[in-house]
């Protein structure tokens, strides 16, 4: 028999890293779920050159994360759609500065909601998939989870959090599921009008000197999920050497 297709589910990847984390995955032979919130131009386009390379190589499924009731239907969309889940990337995220003195409940919520409580739920209900097929999570992370920058308080601690949960997880679902975070520096700026100032004191703290490339993240993320069969509860930091501001 041959050996069956393993399947990816991306949250947040019609566009920027999440895109790129699922073209890497499809590029090594994997399914994709495709989930996006608002994107879905963009999600359908990605998913029209994964049907034009492999016919039923993918998903698209659109949810808005901080309604809690969509949290296990995409993990049951999924795996209904192909048999099985190998696995589960937590991409999809909120990012705002977050001032002290400034952070509203609202923002509080907005930030917890996308970045911490729709990771683990979302990982609560795949987990028996994922043992199942011996998969893996990853969560993406962020270089300010162990370098918070001052006006992104609750941001970092976010990320923080997220982080603790891998590590958690890691625990609570071994040996079957392995957990892993990646933790990008520069890779993308924010869409926004950014600050071209402190992106130079950024680069200038980076010990590699440049941004990185989203396929350096991407080719990651396909060694943590696939490749890294001994490493589970470890957040791998890709950010050219980053010190704190």
């Amino acid at each position: 028999m041959p050996e069956p297709i393993p399947v990816a589910l991306v949250t947040g990847a019609a566009r920027r890293l999440g895109a790129a984390i699922a073209r890497q995955l499809h590029a090594a032979g994997y399914a994709v779920v495709v989930h996006c919130r608002g994107s879905r131009v963009e999600a359908d386009a990605l998913a029209a050159t994964f049907e034009a390379t492999r016919a039923g190589s993918s998903l698209v499924l659109q949810a808005d994360l901080a309604e809690f009731d969509r949290l296990p239907e995409l993990v049951a969309q999924a795996v209904g759609r192909f048999g099985r889940l190998d696995a589960l990337v937590n991409n999809a995220a909120a990012f705002f500065p977050t001032p002290i003195g400034t952070v509203t409940p609202a923002q509080w919520a907005t930030l917890m909601d996308a970045n911490l409580r729709a990771p683990f739920f979302l990982s609560q209900a795949a987990a028996p998939h994922l043992a199942a097929a011996r998969g893996a999570i990853l969560n993406l992370s962020d270089v300010y989870a162990r370098q918070p920058r001052a006006d992104l308080s609750a941001y970092a601690t976010s990320k923080g959090a997220l982080e603790a949960m891998t590590r958690a997880l890691a625990a609570a679902l071994a040996p079957e599921v392995r957990v892993n975070a990646l933790a990008p520096g520069a890779i993308l700026w924010p869409e926004e009008a950014g600050d071209e100032a402190l992106q130079a004191r950024i680069l200038a703290s980076t010990a590699l000197g440049r941004t990185g490339a989203v396929d350096e993240i991407a080719t990651t993320a396909l060694w943590l999920l696939r490749d890294a069969t001994y490493t589970t509860g470890s957040t791998v930091a890709v950010d050219g050497g980053r010190t704190p501001l």
